[in-house]
């Protein structure tokens, strides 16, 4: 069975967008900062996901948030080509259809599991899947 369902938690890295459609839809633009673990050599990598919405209930909560507000976006991952036949343009974003506020302390302790709320945050870290298929 085929699955595509996305959960992000993060900060939101700027204002949000938003860009009326000739269909007279709004698509509503954002990006999350999310961390990854710690590097080798110590330095915090992160990740810049595009996130878009065309629901206006979620575009109202994500609207009321400032950047560097840390928020929990689930969707689904989506392939997008744009352009013209000879030179398309492939983008690939998370379109979301649900987005809470995060509470920041629960969002960034040292160690996950050393206070209140901790375990929360435990289960979203992510952790090492080992190979669905067999190898000959």
């Amino acid at each position: 069975m085929d699955r595509n369902e996305v959960l992000l938690v993060g900060r939101l890295s700027a204002a949000v967008e938003e860009h009326p459609l000739p269909s007279g839809d709004t698509v509503t633009k954002w990006r999350i900062i999310v961390r990854r673990r710690r590097h080798r050599r110590g330095a915090a990598l992160t990740d810049s996901i595009p996130c878009v919405t065309f629901s206006p209930e979620v575009a109202a909560v994500v609207r009321d948030l400032k950047p560097r507000d840390y928020v929990e976006v689930t969707g689904a991952f989506r392939c997008r080509v744009f352009g013209p036949s000879a030179a398309k343009i492939w983008r690939y974003e998370v379109e979301v259809s649900a987005v809470r506020p995060y509470e920041a302390e629960a969002a960034e302790p040292d160690d996950p599991t050393d206070k209140p709320g901790g375990g929360e945050l435990a289960a979203l870290i992510p952790r090492q899947v080992a190979y669905l298929a067999a190898t000959a």
